[in-house]
């Protein structure tokens, strides 16, 4: 079981969407793992084949419980026979089968003893016939499956399962909800839409408190906060969009990403870790965006290598990752990865925002809304758009100096958005 954020303390296996046997490749999403964040896509790190699904769908488990067994290649063959090891041990000394002197025990009204002997001894298997899980007959579905087949008003026990043992999935309730309603309830058609974001509201909040509460109280925050001009990179950003459709246009959020990036390139004490007392600088530049999702509550997975991408690509990421955060589509990976958080406001938040960072990362980078205000350029008075930066960062890894240093560089890189 992954950690996927620092407060997570355990995660419910939701769903399997791979059987022992199959496949993977490094990327590949093989379950979905709810937590009190929500549901996310859990995808593996190896290349190999499935061996053993160590927990059952339903099941709690705490952050590093096993969840299953995958054979690199050349343990392809070795890797069933560890799995089928439990049942090659039969007792030595089996019991007699069939004891010739133990009849079941007649209820209160049964007839004399006589009549007990004679009567034959089928209704002993009968009970077995019948599993509690399959009890009154209702289908196996998973616990994800189950609670997107109540947001779109979907009676899950209508759908043919395509998970193990003929289970439910997610992805037959998603099939079913792209058909065309044949499957809807008229009852369920009123479902609310603030359910559909995947998570509940009020654990969500309780997740935010408990990660928000362990910053406050571990780590020593310090302040600091920049007005930047941004006429020229809102420039370049006109110039950029005006021979281009929508779609294609970029929005200043991905020259405040890009510019942080090349700062934590140039000061990589902000890009990493505190662990086990010291600073574990970060392997690449994998900025958090903090995304506030439809309903309340708020997560910030990660962009990859945002240093190494250019703008556009950085467009299409995160349309892509805004897109799935408020859907449910979000990849475990993508939680576990950040190793720098911005937050930005957009353009109708606040002026300035100071932040809390997320442990174990030491230091988080708030965009305020551009506001336009009197600023002097060559000694002139003039308007200007003016955003403010705010660096919250932890006093064990860094300073005051180094923070000023850090904004500077975000500053600079923003005078120079050719340059992105």
């Amino acid at each position: 079981m992954p950690s996927l954020g620092a407060d997570m303390e355990s995660g419910k296996l939701a769903q399997w969407l791979v059987k022992p046997g199959s496949k993977v490749r490094k990327g590949d999403v093989i379950a979905v793992v709810e937590t009190h964040k929500g549901a996310f896509e859990i995808d593996v790190f190896i290349e190999g084949v499935v061996s053993e699904l160590c927990a059952k769908e339903g099941e709690e488990l705490p952050v590093g419980a096993l969840l299953a067994r995958i054979a690199a290649a050349g343990e392809e063959l070795a890797a069933p026979a560890r799995t089928a090891e439990p049942p090659q041990a039969p007792p030595q000394a089996p019991p007699p089968a069939l004891p010739p002197a133990a009849p079941p025990s007649p209820p209160a009204a049964t007839p004399p003893a006589e009549r007990a002997a004679k009567a034959p001894a089928g209704p002993i298997p009968a009970p077995a016939k019948a599993p509690p899980a399959l009890a009154g007959g209702r289908k196996k579905v998973s616990p994800a499956a189950r609670r997107r087949a109540e947001e779109l008003g979907i009676d899950p026990e209508t759908l043919e399962g395509t998970g193990i043992d003929g289970s439910v999935t997610l992805a037959n309730v998603e099939l079913a909800g792209a058909g065309g309603g044949r499957h809807r309830t008229p009852a369920a058609e009123p479902a609310e839409l603030k359910r559909r974001t995947g998570f509940d509201p009020d654990q969500m909040r309780q997740a935010i408190a408990a990660a928000m509460s362990r910053s406050k109280r571990e780590i020593p925050h310090y302040y600091l906060g920049s007005t930047i001009d941004m006429a020229r990179a809102l420039g370049f950003l006109e110039s950029y969009n005006k021979e281009r459709p929508p779609e294609a246009r970029l929005l200043p959020a991905v020259m405040l990403l890009k510019a942080t990036a090349l700062a934590l390139r140039d000061m990589p004490q902000f890009n990493g870790f505190w662990e086990d007392g010291r600073f574990r600088k970060a392997d690449g530049i994998h900025i958090g965006w903090a995304i506030a999702l439809r309903g309340g509550g708020l997560i910030a997975p990660a962009i990859r290598h945002v240093d190494d991408r250019s703008l556009a690509d950085l467009m299409e990421a995160l349309r892509d990752l805004v897109g799935r955060a408020r859907g449910g589509g979000i990849r475990g990976s993508e939680m576990m990865e950040p190793t720098f958080t911005v937050t930005s406001m957009g353009d109708r938040g606040a002026e300035s925002v100071y932040g809390v960072i997320y442990p174990p990362q030491v230091a988080i980078l708030g965009f305020g809304r551009a506001v336009e205000r009197p600023w002097v350029v060559d000694g002139q008075i003039v308007a200007r758009p003016l955003v403010t930066a705010s660096l919250a960062a932890d006093h064990r890894a860094s300073d005051g100096h180094g923070g000023s240093l850090f904004l500077a560089a975000v500053d600079r890189y923003l005078q120079e958005p050719e340059t992105l």
